[in-house]
């Protein structure tokens, strides 16, 4: 039995792919798309443009926005794709909110390997410099965190997408 109106979280820190596999999964699988990024308010925006790391004052009105989004999306869209980092447990609760059909796809891999990710991008906002910060304020899901699924993001980008799109297909039964 297919089950409809499930919406997927893809978190990790900034340079894991989030939005290079989020873009081709929602492609592949016909899913509606949301960069988490677009809901942040202007303030935010600027501060990360100057290199300044946001903290929990300025994230939670941003985290609501996005569990507010995927209560909307789920109502409409059989399969949705958020673009969130949800670094902390804290972050990814708020998100749940009243949401049960809302899921995690961790998109995780080591320091390095994102830190020369992070170094051959253009035009992103996030410096290479804060990625320490956002390692620092990881918190990894754990055990009791039922709904996150972990893809190990240290192969190539249609592994990770493919990874992806087999948990997606395994909780929708699609």
């Amino acid at each position: 039995m297919k089950k409809h109106k499930q919406v997927f979280i893809l978190m990790g820190v900034s340079g894991c792919g989030k939005s290079a596999v989020a873009k081709q999964v929602a492609y592949d699988l016909d899913a509606a798309f949301l960069d988490g990024d677009f809901l942040h308010p202007k303030a935010n925006i600027l501060k990360m443009r100057s290199g300044t790391p946001l903290n929990d004052e300025d994230r939670f009105p941003w985290l609501h926005l996005i569990s507010n989004a995927a209560f909307a999306m789920s109502n409409v869209n059989d399969i949705s794709i958020i673009i969130c980092s949800a670094l902390k447990r804290q972050y990814r609760d708020i998100i749940r909110g009243e949401n049960e059909n809302v899921h995690f796809i961790y998109l995780k891999g080591s320091f390095e390997v994102i830190a020369n990710r992070l170094a051959k991008r253009i035009g992103h906002y996030q410096k290479t410099g804060m990625l320490q910060s956002q390692f620092d304020t990881l918190e990894e899901p754990t055990s009791d965190e039922k709904d996150v699924y972990t893809v190990n993001i240290e192969q190539p980008l249609n592994n990770v997408v493919h990874d992806t799109e087999e948990v997606i297909r395994a909780i929708c039964h699609c």
